[in-house]
């Protein structure tokens, strides 16, 4: 382990995808007084939070494990939100300068509502989305950046986080040009992470969770077939984690469980599978080692969970928690 974050400081990471702004809004139900002209009782926010999120929960996990230059290459909007996003991913020393803005969207924003009096979050979420998929300027953009940059980075993390098939950065175009470029650079780490479209990718480590592996694997072939699934994406390592069980690795003709260490209570399971992620990612440029990086992975992910939000593991938590 002190091997890999020795390690981490001369690395270079990319993390392609949505960067979205995570609002974290405390409110307090005693102020829930109705508003005079409408008669309709408000949520009263007495204080709030913003953190970098889906993209962005990866390049702040990269970052907090001590890797010497993150940077983020996605598309915001020219509003509010996009000030707020630049600031919080300036504040944790996450390059910005690769964003695209455009004032055709706005800048994909996820709001959670928590109880300030049990500390929960029991209100809808309100989320700013965009409806439509990105323009093609704004994606031209978004591929002649990828082009250009990609031979400076050791390390390209793909997060697909949009579902809805609207308003994604990480297209056709994107996928095909990632695939392009991983051939070109057998040397860099290129791992995806996608909510719909994992058996899109092709030459790219994966991860998908069980779910979404699953998913891809019944919708090609009618059945739950890993092996196929990796053989069919071409992916030299297909990662599929399992929450609290931890990750198979299937490699052509092998699947070898990496089990993580239950975690009794944990505080909160969002953005986990990020964490892991960056830890995986990392430890791989380092090592080159599946098995260890998984391990790796598994440990960064066991620390994030402990903590509210979209938490991150430090190098010194790191070593600690190995004692």
């Amino acid at each position: 382990m002190r091997d890999i974050l020795d390690r981490a400081p001369k690395l270079a990471a990319l993390v392609v995808g949505d960067v979205c702004l995570d609002r974290w809004c405390r409110y307090d139900p005693e102020l829930a007084e109705a508003s005079r002209e409408t008669g309709i009782p408000r949520l009263a926010v007495t204080s709030s939070e913003v953190t970098p999120g889906a993209a962005g929960t990866v390049a702040n996990n990269l970052a907090a494990l001590g890797v010497g230059r993150v940077s983020v290459l996605g598309v915001i909007g020219q509003d509010g939100h996009a000030y707020e996003l630049r600031r919080a991913l300036h504040q944790r020393a996450i390059e910005t300068e690769l964003l695209v803005e455009s004032h055709d969207i706005q800048t994909f924003t996820y709001t959670k509502l928590i109880n300030s009096r049990t500390g929960r979050e029991d209100q809808p979420r309100i989320d700013f989305v965009n409806a439509a998929t990105l323009p093609a300027a704004v994606v031209r953009v978004v591929l002649d950046r990828l082009h250009d940059v990609f031979d400076r980075f050791d390390i390209l993390i793909v997060a697909d986080q949009a579902e809805s098939g609207c308003g994604g950065v990480v297209n056709e175009a994107v996928r095909t040009l990632i695939q392009e470029l991983a051939e070109v650079y057998p040397d860099k780490v290129v791992l995806a992470d996608s909510r719909t479209h994992i058996a899109d990718f092709r030459n790219v480590v994966a991860k998908p969770n069980h779910i979404e592996a699953g998913r891809a694997s019944h919708s090609l072939f009618g059945r739950l077939d890993y092996g196929a699934l990796r053989e069919y994406m071409a992916s030299p390592l297909l990662l599929v984690t399992h929450g609290g069980e931890g990750v198979l690795l299937v490699t052509p003709g092998e699947e070898r469980w990496v089990r993580t260490t239950t975690v009794e209570h944990p505080v909160d399971i969002c953005g986990a599978g990020d964490s892991f992620a960056a830890g995986f990612s990392v430890a791989y440029a380092a090592t080159r080692d599946a098995l260890r990086s998984a391990e790796f992975g598994n440990r960064v992910a066991s620390i994030t969970i402990m903590k509210p939000g979209t938490g991150t593991a430090s190098p010194a938590e790191l070593l600690a928690a190995a004692r």
